[in-house]
């Protein structure tokens, strides 16, 4: 594995409060990498780390091998940064914003197919005050990307937005990917993690309670399906309780719950149900997801 990210023990703290407590993990070139938790897990310290807007108190952050410290300048050529709490003067209007942050970097890119692919192209004249907070997510990610970096990190990028515009959001970071660039995330969106991202951490009070990919996690978690629908009628539950992988089957008035687990629980169902002549209808099934997976590394429900 290429590594675009390399951290070994990294470690910082605040006056009594460990922020960071020695984590260590790899971030492959290509790939979009999720930190989750809870706030005040450590997420925003340990990017800021990365970042070079931190000095950590221990351990080692590489970034291609350059310590965003030391190699503060060569680094910050090859990154995009948009911040969790990154604001503009109200009155700078789009195309001022870009033309001030291109003059930061020796090689910045035309920031007019930026903004056309990014779909703000006609508010490249709007004071940054009269763009909407979609708008505002969208001038940010074209800000991190006008000097075309290698890897572009991503903080908390979707907190505030409606679920139309999140997932607007997504679609970007996808794009970002599939133009060869390395994406770090941070986000306290569970379903944003699992639908963007190759690798999720998990970290809780500093420390890194899960690793691995979304599937993988869940996966471990050995959590069980439920299948549920509702009865017209009668319904002999013994004929559902001895199918195998079914553990437990519950009824209330015509809902019925079967929990169980194994790739073919629902076609069992379905095809006992049919065998039986019983009607039946709104049968869906859930699923374990990341969320059971925070649950059970960490014994707490995730905060907005």
């Amino acid at each position: 594995m290429t590594a675009a990210i390399r951290v070994e023990d990294l470690r910082k703290v605040y006056s009594s409060l460990t922020a960071v407590d020695g984590i260590s993990f790899d971030v492959a070139a290509g790939e979009i990498f999720g930190v989750v938790g809870p706030n005040g897990a450590g997420k925003t310290t340990t990017i800021e780390c990365l970042e070079g807007l931190r000095t950590p108190d221990g351990g080692s952050v590489r970034l291609w091998n350059l310590d965003p410290a030391r190699d503060g300048r060569i680094v910050r050529e090859r990154i995009g940064v948009q911040l969790q709490n990154s604001a503009l003067p109200e009155d700078i209007r789009v195309w001022e914003a870009l033309d001030l942050f291109s003059s930061y970097y020796r090689h910045p890119v035309p920031w007019g197919p930026l903004l056309e692919r990014l779909g703000i192209a006609e508010k490249r004249r709007s004071a940054y005050a009269h763009l909407s907070g979609g708008e505002k997510q969208r001038l940010s990610i074209a800000l991190a990307l006008i000097n075309d970096p290698d890897l572009v990190f991503l903080d908390e990028l979707t907190t505030g937005l409606d679920p139309q515009a999140r997932r607007s959001m997504w679609d970007l970071v996808r794009d970002i990917r599939r133009r060869g660039r390395t994406v770090f995330l941070t986000t306290h969106f569970m379903e944003e993690a699992e639908q963007l991202c190759d690798r999720v951490l998990v970290m809780d009070r500093g420390r890194i309670v899960a690793l691995d990919s979304p599937e993988n996690l869940v996966r471990t978690l050995g959590g069980e399906t439920q299948v549920l629908f509702t009865v017209d009628g009668k319904c002999d539950l013994g004929r559902l309780e001895i199918l195998p992988g079914v553990k437990r089957v519950a009824a209330s008035g015509g809902r019925v719950t079967v929990t169980g687990s194994g790739d073919r629980l629902v076609a069992l169902i379905v095809n006992a149900l049919d065998a039986e002549g019983v009607n039946f209808r709104d049968l869906r099934s859930e699923h374990p997801n990341l969320e059971d997976v925070f649950l059970a590394v960490t014994g707490e429900v995730m905060r907005d």
